[in-house]
Parts: C-alpha cells; structure tokens; sequence
C-alpha cells in the first residue's frame, strides 16, 4: 500500500509562530538540513523545537544555531546533542548573499518552520527579516484587528 504524500510543504514538523510577529520579514527561502540518523527519527515523531533558533556564519558555512531537537527515545547510546549547531545547505552564491545581509544593519536570519518535503528530505523554511520594535508591534496588532472587524462589519451588511 502507498504512503499519500501532501503537496504543499510536506509534513511540518515545526513551526517558529514568533517570528513573523517579532520580526518584518523581507525575503523566505529553502535550505537543507543536515541531520543524524537519530535527529530525523525524533522529527518524524514531530518533537523539535525552533522558538529560539537562529542561523548564522560559522567558518564560511551556514549554521542552525540553538535548534532543540530532543534524543530518540530508542537510540541507546548512538544518540545526537539536542542543541548542537547544524549545517545547511544552500548554494554558494545563494550564502554569500545572505552574508551580505547579515552584515547589514537589524537583519537576521530566522527559521520560519522545518518540515519534510514530498521526496522525504528534512528542510527548514529561513526568513531574512529585520527586528521590529515595540511601535511597530502595536500598529500590526491595531492593523490587524482593524481588518477583521472591517470584514465582520462587510459580512454582516451585505
């Protein structure tokens, strides 16, 4: 019997729901993960966590800084660090211009969710975004509610 595969973003394993609120996001992309053999089996259960990840230049190469994926349970004594740095993969052209950005003034990198694509392969969806302030917070809160009670006035009229 056939696996049914989803067709959009594969099965998300985790998601960073902070980071559109605390950041102004400018650009998303797609990078590879690598990951243990451990670490994959522990995302197939759906336990990671990404709230407090970053990524960011180690020696030339882009890292997933602080992403919690917790031990596989059945793994013995082959079991992966939960909090170690990772490696992405991206093209070389596709890194340089991301350390470019890097380097200027409030931007970061941010993963936005991890999931497995529709081949079985682990990604992780980056944000290039620039922090927002607490002023800004609060006009996308006064914005949004303004918007939903202007559909709610909308539907109830027409």
């Amino acid at each position: 019997m056939a696996r049914k595969k989803s067709l959009v973003k594969g099965n998300v394993v985790a998601q960073n729901r902070r980071a559109r609120h605390n950041y102004s996001i400018e650009e998303t992309l797609e990078a590879g993960i690598v990951l243990a053999g451990t670490e994959v089996k522990s995302l197939r259960e759906g336990r990671a966590s990404i709230v407090e990840a970053h990524a960011g230049a180690m020696e030339g190469e882009l890292y997933l800084f602080n992403a919690h994926i917790p031990e596989y349970n059945a793994a013995s004594r082959f079991n992966h660090e939960p909090r170690r740095p990772r490696k992405l993969l991206m093209h070389k052209r596709e890194i340089a211009k991301l350390f470019a950005a890097i380097q200027r003034k409030g931007m970061t990198l941010v993963p936005l969710s991890i999931y497995f694509n529709p081949r079985g392969m682990a990604k992780v969806e980056l944000a290039l975004g620039r922090g927002k302030h607490a002023y800004d917070k609060r006009a996308a809160s006064k914005d949004r509610d303004w918007k939903r009670d202007k559909a709610r006035l909308l539907r109830d009229r027409g």
